[in-house]
């Protein structure tokens, strides 16, 4: 766990945009402003730290049935990217506030549908109780840290989108297939520490 806070922004300095792949999103989406959002990227404290993930309904309208971190739009009201990771994740898991210690931030992400995220790294008490809010998540499940940090279990493929041939990454663990943006999210967090 040391190597990976040593790994990350202080939560001093939080990042700011444009994100790290600001110039593959700017071929596909021009230079327009893009919208904050934030999410937690949570490890679950134990002997084996665990990252939580959720897998969104299949009925929502953007990202149906994908694994994501829980998160979303900033508010006007949130002070910050962190104010708005734990709001997100209190209504989508359930997530106590007061079980979860922010350590630090990653590069901020653009994402395809027009989003800037900032991903918040925070330690979430072992004995915190998760629960999927059914409308927009379907399961909480986690992973243990260790598997993404063996560099066999990152796959990296081509897709094609609009026209262009797109660098992707994924991880397939227990039924789920990790992609997009939270599968590049994790790939900047192993670029920091150094493992990949």
């Amino acid at each position: 766990m040391d190597a990976l806070v040593h790994a990350l922004r202080p939560l001093a300095l939080p990042p700011t945009a444009p994100g790290w792949n600001h110039a593959d999103m700017a071929e596909l989406l021009g230079h327009s402003r893009r919208q904050s959002a934030a999410v937690l990227v949570g490890l679950r404290e134990g002997p084996q730290p665990r990252l939580v993930l959720t897998r969104r309904t299949d009925h929502l309208q953007a990202h149906a049935g994908q694994v994501a971190f829980p998160g979303g739009r900033c508010d006007p009201d949130d002070a910050d990217a962190v104010s708005t990771a734990l709001r997100e994740s209190e209504e989508e898991i359930g997530l106590d506030r007061a079980m979860v210690t922010p350590l630090g931030f990653l590069d901020c992400f653009e994402t395809i549908s027009g989003y800037c995220i900032t991903p918040v790294v925070a330690r979430v008490a072992a004995e915190a109780q998760l629960y999927p809010a059914p409308d927009e998540v379907a399961e909480v499940f986690e992973v243990p840290l260790a598997f993404f940090l063996d560099p066999s279990n990152l796959r990296r493929y081509t897709m094609e989108f609009r026209g262009k041939q797109r660098p992707m990454v994924e991880f397939l663990h227990g039924g789920h297939r990790i992609w997009g943006a939270t599968a590049a999210m994790l790939l900047n967090l192993l670029q920091r520490m150094g493992y990949a």
